[in-house]
This record gives C-alpha cells, structure tokens and sequence, in this order.
C-alpha cells in the first residue's frame, strides 16, 4: 500500500500544495505583516491599501517558494526525518514542484519590481538566499539557522525599510522575530538529527553533539533577552522595556523543557511551542 501511494504522484493537488507551502506558517507572515502595518505605524488606511497587499503577497510568494524548493532538496532525508509529511515525488511530481518554485519566484520578484526597483533587488535576493539555504546553506552548522532566522525577521523589517525606515518598535519586533526562529531551527535540527547525519548535513547537533547544541540554545535565549531590555529601555522606554522582561517566563519554560527533553516528539513540541510564542508576540503589538 505504501509503495503504491508513492508511485502516483500527480502534476496537481490542493491539500499537496497547501501542504508543500506550509499554509499556516504564510498566514503568520501575512499577519504579523499586517499587524505591523496597522499597530506599530498607526495607520489604518495602509492596511488597506494596494502597496501593502501587493508587498506582503510578494512576501508569502517568496516565502512559497522557498518551502518548495527546501522540500524538493530534501526529500530523502525527510522520508527518514518525517516520511509522513513527504509531498515531492509522493503527493506531486517533482517537476511539478520546481516549476511551481520557478513561476512563484518570478511572480514575487516582479511584483516586487512593479512597487520598487529596491523592494523587486530585496525579493530576488530573498529568492536566491532561499534556494542557497535549500541547496547548500541547511547542511552547514549555524549559518542554515542564521539565514532563515534574518529571513524571518526581515518579514516584518521589511514593512518598516518600505513605509517608515527607523520606526524602533518594527526593529524590535524584527529582532524578536529572528531570535525565536533562531532558537526553533536549532531544536528543529535536534528533532531532525537522524536524517541530517545520515546524508551528511554538518548541523549543530551533528557536528557538537545534542548536549552542546541545547548549551548553546540556553545562551542564545538568554544573550538575546539581556540584549532586547538594553536596547528597550535605552531606545524606547519603561513600557517596553517591561514587555521584554514578560519573555522570562515562555524563555525560562522553553530552557526547562529542552533541558529535559530527549525524545523527538519533545523537541517537535518545542519547536512548535517557539511558533506560538512567536505568534503571541505578534499579538502584543496592539498594546502599541
């Protein structure tokens, strides 16, 4: 029965694409976007403006692209990692997937071009990056992990470089951003370290070790909270400064849980533990 299931891929197939394109991780971007847009620059009528429905759906488009091209790259170390949720070659054809990568970049960059020459520069090296972390960038230690996280990050970023350069909260929500995805591709590479060492991939848990790459994890956490307070308070005040140390907790929780944890479905828990505390933070921009 498996075997057959594997066999039939198909040149279509909603649930299989909404699967590659990890549906729900783009709806997070688009409103993290949006919540960005409408909280932290006050301005309502941008929220429903052309310009910002056409930049964030450049964002989603890219960002598409990326999950496809990733899996792609990826599909024999995800039949070892998770052979649940292989879509390439088992649900689509792995044509299919690259051309839908190759026609969902073009869209993004060109949409990007059309709102600005800088925004369209800004989309094809977004592209480009996701392609290198896919085909080479994932199997080196930390510099996989540092590429999607300033990715993340810049998501949000991007709404601030495009309507307001120097608004301080889009920058510190940014850095939150990449903190956290930091942090949860690390534990993701833990929860993956079977498949990565089977074909070679040199990723913290590899190459160091699991025990090292959780040491590493706690002083990240860390180096980043004492790092986001300095800068609150210095840059933007008590109120901030305060919301920043309310990370104590969900910081302190994830460092306990990791400490203990030893089997994959714990380390799956906890790197979908760091999206919800990343979702939560998106959400405690209406205070602002």
């Amino acid at each position: 029965m498996v075997s057959e299931t594997h066999s039939k891929p198909t040149n279509f197939s909603i649930s299989g694409f909404i699967q590659l394109t990890r549906f729900w991780n783009l709806l997070i971007i688009a409103l993290a976007q949006y919540f960005t847009a409408y909280f932290l620059l006050s301005n309502s009528s941008l929220v429903f403006s052309k310009e910002m429905a056409l930049l964030s759906f450049s964002t989603i488009i890219i960002a598409a692209a990326g999950y496809i091209i990733n899996d792609y790259y990826d599909v024999k170390i995800d039949l070892i990692n998770k052979p649940k949720r292989v879509v390439v070659g088992r649900i689509l054809k792995r044509r299919v997937a690259m051309i839908a990568h190759t026609v969902l970049n073009f869209i993004g960059i060109g949409i990007g071009l059309h709102l600005s020459w800088k925004l369209g520069a800004l989309n094809f090296l977004c592209a480009f990056v996701l392609w290198l972390y896919s085909n080479q960038l994932k199997r080196i230690a930390f510099l996989g992990n540092l590429s999607v996280a300033l990715l993340t990050g810049l998501s949000i970023l991007i709404i601030g470089l495009f309507f307001e350069p120097d608004n301080i909260l889009i920058m510190a929500y940014s850095l939150f951003a990449f903190a956290f995805t930091l942090i949860r591709e690390i534990i993701k590479d833990i929860e993956d370290l079977k498949g990565d060492s089977t074909f070679g991939c040199k990723t913290l848990p590899v190459v160091y070790g699991v025990r090292k790459t959780k040491s590493i994890i706690y002083i990240l956490s860390y180096l980043f909270l004492i790092g986001l307070c300095t800068l609150a308070y210095l840059i933007v005040g008590l109120a901030m400064t305060y919301l920043c140390l309310g990370l104590i907790i969900p910081i302190g929780y994830l460092t306990f849980k990791l400490y203990r944890a030893d089997k994959i479905s714990e380390y799956n828990f906890l790197s979908n533990y760091c999206k919800f505390v990343m979702l939560f933070g998106i959400c405690t921009m209406v205070f602002f």
